[in-house]
């Protein structure tokens, strides 16, 4: 059989989780078919072509296709699952919303945040905030799983030759539809994707705080930005900012933390980045556990002087 990885899109560009997730499915199996499903997007499905790995490419086009709503999405998928063995999205707000749907409609458990693929039916997963890993075997005959792309290497995005093949667009069901879409444009990077990030948290004690000691070290570093849980809850930052459990995982090449005290909540969401580096004026901050530099000081003097000599 063959593993087919749901590619996350924006109808231009092929996303950085696709590449991660690719290299999940090559430990399943070592066919891997990529589905790109919207509208006009020939660019992104030549894009997952050259991606290494990749076997082939099935382009779906067609209207209902372009948001990349559940539903649509899901019809499309369940209408190639039988020729597959294992399905795998990115555990990104993108393949969360599409997994789901498709293991319920095949009937099937759905094997959530991979971090570890043993073997084809047997992989390791996070639970309990990240302070436990669980070993789960399914025998499922078709395997719906979404990956935590922070768990794999990002297979090569150049050098793949897989094939492109149109397929057959499923029909509108008019379950739903897009009302509009509000978004914002930065010239930072993509917070999942960055490689660097600086993130602020309650210690900050104001938005404009936030912004006054953040914004320059941001700058300098040329990072993208984040939060804490506690940061976003009182308006510090905006919602899509929030680093956690319950926000986005990352794993930066360099994750510096300025004022967070280190919540369980806040560490599943960063603790597999290269290097940690927290400033916090309590020594007994959770934060300095899993911190490979540590520095006890008031942020508001040691930030804007880490600025002076970066």
């Amino acid at each position: 059989m063959t593993a087919l990885v749901i590619a996350e899109h924006d109808n231009q560009v092929l996303k950085p989780s696709t590449l991660n997730t690719i290299a999940a499915a090559l430990l399943c199996d070592p066919q891997v078919h990529v589905l790109v499903a919207g509208q006009n997007c020939a660019a992104v499905a030549q894009a997952a072509a050259q991606a290494a790995g990749v076997s082939k490419v099935l382009c779906a086009d067609a209207p209902q296709l372009a948001a990349g709503l559940a539903e649509a999405s899901a019809a499309q998928v369940l209408a190639l699952a039988p020729s597959y063995s294992h399905i795998l999205a990115p555990a990104t707000a993108f393949g969360k919303n599409i997994a789901p749907r498709v293991a319920a409609l095949l009937d099937v458990a759905q094997v959530s945040d991979i971090i570890h693929v043993h073997s084809p039916d047997t992989f390791d997963r996070p639970i309990y905030a990240g302070n436990a890993i669980a070993t789960v075997q399914s025998s499922d005959k078709i395997k719906v799983i979404t990956v935590r792309t922070t768990g794999f290497d990002p297979v090569a995005a150049t050098g793949g030759t897989a094939e492109v093949s149109s397929v057959d667009a499923v029909a509108d069901a008019g379950l739903s539809s897009l009302v509009g879409r509000e978004t914002t444009k930065s010239e930072r990077p993509e917070l999942t994707a960055a490689k660097i990030i600086v993130s602020g948290g309650r210690g900050l004690g104001s938005k404009e705080n936030f912004e006054a000691v953040m914004t320059p070290l941001a700058d300098k570093l040329g990072a993208a930005m984040g939060a804490s849980r506690a940061a976003v809850d009182a308006g510090y930052a905006p919602n899509d900012w929030q680093v956690g459990q319950t926000g986005k995982i990352v794993a930066p090449q360099l994750y510096v933390a300025v004022g967070i005290s280190g919540a369980i909540q806040h560490l599943a969401g960063m603790k597999d980045s290269k290097v940690i580096v927290a400033i916090n004026k309590d020594e007994e901050a959770p934060i300095f556990g899993v911190a490979d530099y540590g520095l006890v000081a008031d942020l508001f003097t040691a930030v804007p002087e880490m600025v002076k000599q970066i």
